[in-house]
Formats: structure tokens, sequence, C-alpha cells
């Protein structure tokens, strides 16, 4: 008896392992398919998909490639700040004042003190005003002192185009734009408080200063922006969180690379290998591998305090952000869950998906030397469709509507 009941389950055991097998193999066919692409003749491309569920290596194609990982590096930023900062961190800025207030008069100055936050806008000015007139005060005499000490003057990021649509970087941020003073002298007029002569000047914060209103925002509404709308701002502000959690002085770009260079040396790798320059990709002088990026991925699903943020806030194919058009009506749509990276000549994808045998992968795709973007894109989504389809399928045709989709 125990006999006939250990060779069913050796039985069963076989057929399990050989479905597997099969499974894999077949999958494995399809991805050395796309990489007898024409395209890749003329164009670079490094991939590395990894097996989250049995934690192993499932494929390779020149995964230690050093290439430009446009908005992909958002993706580094995002887990190095989830990992530094923790999922709870506020943006935050301020509003003091200094001096005496009588009858209604503040003899003295405002002070706003810049966190670098993108988010803030007029609702968050009308609350600086409010907290005035809660105050008692009606009739300003002084000066506003605007103080952008947070960060260093540099007014863009190392390496980026001259003629690109580049944010300002300045901690004082008013709709993610630059103008907090003079916006903060309009909102006070509209309220009421008179403000003649009041010259606005850039400064420090006194020690003697008292709070009137801090204004925050979590991290998590700065990822979802960030990620699913790749919005450049967004990632440098988050980037000098992480500048300035490592200095107490001005936050520097190369304060946040030490940090992500820590990260890359505790997932296993070598910073010395990579080159890191700015947050949000905008850089010519970012290079990241496919492993790298594959390992980040890996590890932000290791720590539940990092992937319960990092996840909701990427791209879904089919449904969101930069993802929204792509993969529509595949075994990939609302599955495929990946930040995008595009610029001139590069066209990169990293995140999550679930594989048709159930299992959860990460993966990172880079291609250099697109002419254009939509080829690189396609490449990618078939690759994430050889991950996603069923066995059995014959992927020509799945394939074939892919490229109906990009006409």
């Amino acid at each position: 008896m125990r006999k006939k009941l250990f060779l069913a389950l050796f039985l069963c055991l076989t057929v399990v392992m050989q479905a597997q097998i099969t499974w894999h193999q077949e999958v494995r066919d399809r991805l050395d398919v796309v990489m007898q692409d024409s395209l890749l003749e003329k164009v670079q491309l490094g991939m590395m998909v990894w097996d989250l569920t049995d934690d192993s290596l499932f494929y390779e194609y020149h995964p230690r490639y050093l290439m430009r990982t446009a908005s992909t590096m958002k993706a580094l930023t995002a887990i190095a700040a989830l990992d530094c900062l923790g999922g709870d961190y506020q943006f935050s800025t301020s509003l003091y004042y200094k001096g005496e207030i009588s009858n209604g008069v503040l003899i003295g100055d405002l002070i706003c003190v810049g966190g670098m936050d993108p988010l803030f806008d007029d609702s968050d000015m009308k609350a600086f005003a409010s907290s005035m007139a809660r105050k008692g005060i009606k009739t300003v005499k002084g000066r506003i002192v605007c103080d952008n000490s947070m960060r260093d003057d540099e007014k863009w990021g190392e390496g980026w185009c001259w003629d690109d649509r580049n944010p300002t970087l300045t901690p004082l941020l008013i709709g993610g734009k630059p103008g907090f003073g003079d916006q903060l002298l309009k909102t006070l007029r509209k309220s009421k408080i008179t403000t003649d002569g009041v010259r606005i000047v850039s400064g420090g914060l006194p020690e003697d200063a008292r709070l009137l209103c801090m204004r925050t925002h979590s991290i998590n509404q700065v990822l979802e922006q960030m990620m699913k709308e790749s919005d450049n701002l967004y990632a440098e502000c988050l980037y000098y969180q992480i500048a300035a959690y490592e200095s107490n002085k001005k936050a520097k770009a190369k304060h946040a690379q030490a940090v992500e260079k820590r990260l890359i040396n505790k997932i296993g790798l070598k910073s010395d290998d990579y080159r890191l320059a700015d947050g949000s990709g905008l850089s010519l002088y970012n290079y990241l591998s496919p492993e790298c990026e594959t390992m980040l991925m890996r590890y932000a699903y290791q720590q539940p305090d990092i992937y319960t943020h990092l996840l909701p806030s990427l791209p879904i194919a089919g449904v969101d952000g930069t993802l929204k058009k792509r993969m529509i009506g595949t075994t990939a749509e609302g599955n495929v869950k990946a930040k995008t990276g595009t610029v001139t000549g590069v066209s990169t994808l990293t995140g999550y998906l679930t594989a048709s045998n159930g299992h959860l992968i990460c993966f990172a795709i880079m291609t250099q030397g697109v002419r254009r973007s939509a080829e690189g894109r396609l490449l990618q989504d078939r690759i994430c469709l050889a991950l996603t389809t069923p066995q059995g399928v014959d992927m020509p045709s799945v394939w074939a509507s892919l490229e109906e989709q990009a006409k």
C-alpha cells in the first residue's frame, strides 16, 4: 500500500515538474525569438527577468550592459527614498514670523522656508494667509524673507540638455514653479492684509523666529505623480529630500548619490560600476544596467515597507499613467506594473508582472540607439506578452496585434 501511494505521489510530482519545465522552456523559447528581432542588428538591448516567487534568475540578455536609464532612474530614486526616509515621510513648506505684533501690525519679517514640495499650491498659500489672520495680523511692516537654503543654487541637474523642458530646481515652489514671494504678496493682498512697502529678499531662518503655519504633503502623493506621469520635477524634489537626509548643510546631488550608492552596495552589486547624476533621468550621464535595475526591484519587493508604497505608484499597462495606451486587450493589460523611460535614442521599462504560470516577476528592459522610441516600446511589450501569455498560444499572432495597436 505504501509503495503504491509513494508511486502515485512520485508520478504526480513528475507531471507537475514536467509541466513546469515545459512552461519555462516554452517561455524562454519565446524570448529567444524576440532576441532575434532584426531591430537588434542596429540597437543595443539589455534585459533581465527575475522570478520573485522562486527567487531565481529566469532569463537574461546582456544584463550587465551599462546603458542610459531615461526615466527608469525614477525607480532608483523612489526605492532609495523609501529605504531611507520611510513611507510616512512628509514634504513641508513653512511660514514663520519675527518681530512683534501690535494692534494687528506685524513689525518684523515673514520668513518662508522651502522644503522643495512640488505639491504646494494656491490652497496652501491661502492657508498661510489664514494663519496670519488667526494670529491677528492685518498689516505687515517688514520684509518677506525667502529661505531657499535647503539645497545648493544649481539651476539644473548635471548633464541636462539646455533645450529640454527642464524644471526649475528651487526649494520654494508654488504650483511647481518659482515666484513664491510674489505669489505670497498677491495672496496676502487678496486676503485684505496690508503689505505696502514690503520687500521680498533672500535669507535664512533666524533662531528666534516663530512658526505661523506648516503645510505638508505625503511621499505617496509625490510618488503617484512622479511615477505614473513620469514627472521630472517631482522626481528631483524627492531626490533632494534624500540629499537633505544625508547632509545637514545645503543639499547637493552628490549627497543623494551617496545614499543611492550605499543602496546599490546593499543589494550585492558594486556602486562604482555605475554612473549616477540626477533623480529624474533627464541627465545624459546616468548609466545603470538591467541587472542593477532588476535587483533594485527585487530588493523593493523583499521590503514590505517599500513595496507597499512603490507598487501603487507604478503605471499599469492599459490602465493609467505612461502605460495607459500600451498592451491594451492583451494578457499584460492590468497586469504589468512598470516604470517607463524615454529620451532621444533610449527606451526603457522596469517593474513587475504576474507570469502565466502564476509567478510574480520583476524585470528590466533597456534599449539604446533606437531611432524611434515606438520601436523600443514594441520590443518591451513583446517581452511582456511572452511572459504573460499562457502556454500553447500562437505568439506570432499575439505579437502582430501589438504591431496593429502601435500603428
